[in-house]
């Protein structure tokens, strides 16, 4: 090293393929380049090491607030704490190796140093020899890894021996690259990394034939990826992959990733081919992130909004039998099975399962669920949790946590007074809700605060948007998803990735109701709106689709009707505008001896008649 403490040399090193650890270097100089699309702005910076100048280091996003904020100016020493490489593929120009900065510590301030260090000279532009990784010790997101000059990661794959990779040879014997340097202008790339969610297997029929599919997310030191399985490799690997290891993956199909519908932190997802290629990582090492978890205590599920996901584990006290029935709108056989969690926030919470999670659920054992990304929903007030495409259910996992909770479990916890987060406050006939006019429920301000607020009241109905009454929407059991209409005769789920030959109709019907003293629109979901109109859903569709004014006929038979409903509300904001959201949870017709005794009562309070 120099005075100066420059790891001399140690860009050479890297360039070879070696690895050093926690290298010190000055920044010489820095460029900006703009996202583009999706992807996030980068910095590339121009680092020495004292002997040896390179121009092809980048600094990972999660690090671009230091650079915004003037923290790495010119002269500036660092320490890279961690980092990884890859080699790009700039066409004409051929090959060069990229350095990404993951995490760094400054060593000398740049007004401090003043100058450049020694004399380096910059570094020739022959093909480099194949990356090696210094892998951090957990997740992290490098972002985008557009160069903003054509460039684009390629391939640095051999056997670990230096010789060719042979057609029967492993696929553990290549060198890997990180998931945050793929793009589609590559092909020859490997990947070594950990499964954190897989999806059942879906299917559909159609003229064309049958298909399947399942998916997974996958994720290694540098980034995570979805990757989706049609038809044959949908049946090489479904059994094959295992939640929690570690494979090596090999030529799958990158495309852009539908941001709308996976929150992974990828610009891109994966598809496998007929040529890809998956092998359990037997021995894999310490390197690899283990999946982690954001456990919320099942109190607080009370407080999230519909459709939140949530981490959560808990105890299974209680599940009821399989119940089998037969959906109104596919004619598909349906199993379900209900689980009650809880937890020693003195809390539970209904857990559904569906088809083969619920058929194998081991009921009568009482084990800890673990759910990652399960999804909270909501009805009449009360929340609920269910599992969709990238959720994880464990059972008894050897965690610290499952250890603690069955710990309260079994010295008192399943004695324990638990409060239901999945009971309902507003939806249920024969549940107290507050009776209220709407000025009444306008001057109390209801539905401002953090939480929805319920009451009921007995109005008529005004009127009836019936020409977006209904939506089609995924047939699949378990998704209420708007499909996109392919005009091929396939209607697209963009949630379940997948395609199917039909979809079943969904009711969400926008009705002006009114009581003596205002009104207020209010939103009826399918199961009310199929009560009040005594048909259902596919019928409905049918007659908006084919016969209009029989559905007009149908609608119009309930306007002006009195109703009982309990509605469920809450101030909403749209850009800057509140808007208050009502929606119905139940709705009955009016039971007018009960009514008239609600009457009775108000006006004796009133005037105070009948008090001792």
């Amino acid at each position: 090293m120099s005075s100066h403490g420059l790891t001399v040399g140690f860009l050479a090193e890297i360039m070879q393929g070696n690895e050093l650890q926690n290298p010190v270097v000055q920044i010489l100089g820095s460029k900006r380049i703009a996202g583009n699309g999706e992807q996030s702005e980068r910095f590339r910076l121009l680092i020495s090491d004292g002997k040896s100048l390179y121009s092809f280091a980048m600094l990972a996003t999660q690090l671009n607030d230091l650079q915004k904020q003037d923290k790495l100016p010119q002269y500036t020493i660092i320490r890279i704490d961690r980092y990884t490489t890859s080699v790009v593929n700039r066409n004409e120009k051929g090959e060069k190796r990229v350095l990404i900065i993951v995490e760094l510590t400054v060593l000398k301030e740049g007004s401090l140093v003043g100058e450049k260090i020694g004399d380096p000279q910059p570094m020739t532009d022959t093909p480099s020899q194949p990356a090696t990784t210094q892998a951090p010790s957990r997740p992290m997101d490098t972002g985008s890894n557009s160069m903003g000059n054509g460039a684009s990661y390629g391939s640095a794959n051999r056997s670990l021996s230096g010789g060719s990779a042979g057609p029967t040879q492993s696929i553990g014997d290549s060198l890997t690259h990180p998931i945050s340097s793929l793009s589609p202008y590559q092909n020859k790339w490997v990947i070594k990394a950990r499964v954190m969610s897989k999806s059942g297997i879906r299917t559909w029929s159609n003229a064309k034939g049958e298909g399947k599919l399942f998916s997974m997310d996958v994720m290694d030191e540098s980034g995570e990826i979805r990757i989706t399985a049609f038809k044959e490799q949908c049946d090489r690997y479904y059994d094959m992959i295992e939640v929690d290891k570690v494979y090596f993956i090999s030529k799958c199909q990158l495309k852009p990733a539908n941001k709308q519908y996976t929150s992974l932190k990828n610009d891109y997802e994966m598809t496998m081919t007929n040529d890809t290629i998956v092998q359990e990582c037997k021995d894999a090492d310490g390197s690899m992130p283990e999946i982690q978890y954001n456990f919320v205590p099942i109190s607080q599920i009370a407080n999230m909004e519909p459709n939140a996901m949530v981490d959560v584990i808990g105890m299974c006290k209680d599940a009821s039998d399989v119940v089998q029935f037969t959906a109104k709108t596919s004619g598909r056989e349906l199993r379900k099975r209900e689980i009650t969690l809880v937890d020693s926030s003195n809390a539970s919470v209904q857990l559904t399962l569906w088809g083969d999670d619920a058929q194998n659920f081991p009921a009568t054992t009482h084990p800890v669920v673990l759910l990652k990304g399960a999804r909270v929903s909501e009805f009449g007030g009360g929340k609920s949790l269910g599992l969709i495409g990238g959720s994880v259910m464990k059972l008894n996992p050897d965690l610290e946590m499952a250890h603690k909770v069955r710990g309260w479990f079994e010295n008192g916890g399943s004695e324990a007074s638990v409060s239901s987060v999945s009971a309902r406050t507003g939806g249920a006939a024969g549940v107290s809700t507050e009776w209220l006019s709407f000025q009444e429920a306008k001057d109390k301000n209801l539905g401002a605060g953090d939480k929805p607020d319920y009451f009921q009241v007995k109005a008529m109905i005004h009127t009836i948007k019936s020409a977006n009454a209904v939506y089609k929407a995924c047939p699949q059991a378990d998704c209420n998803k708007k499909v996109i209409d392919q005009e091929n005769g396939q209607f697209r789920c963009e949630k379940c990735n997948a395609e199917f030959p039909n979809f079943k109709y969904r009711l969400l019907v926008n009705m002006l109701i009114g009581d003596w003293t205002s009104n207020r629109w209010v939103t009826v979901f399918t199961e009310l709106a199929e009560e009040m109109l005594g048909k259902s859903s596919q019928e409905i569709g049918s007659s908006l689709e084919y016969q209009k004014e029989e559905a007009e006929k149908l609608f119009t038979s309930i306007s002006f009707k009195s109703f009982v409903f309990k509605l469920r509300t809450k101030v909403e904001y749209f850009g800057e505008q509140p808007r208050n959201k009502t929606s119905a949870v139940s709705v009955a017709p009016v039971n007018h001896k009960e009514y008239n005794a609600l009457l009775i009562k108000s006006i004796q309070e009133l005037t105070g008649v009948g008090k001792n």
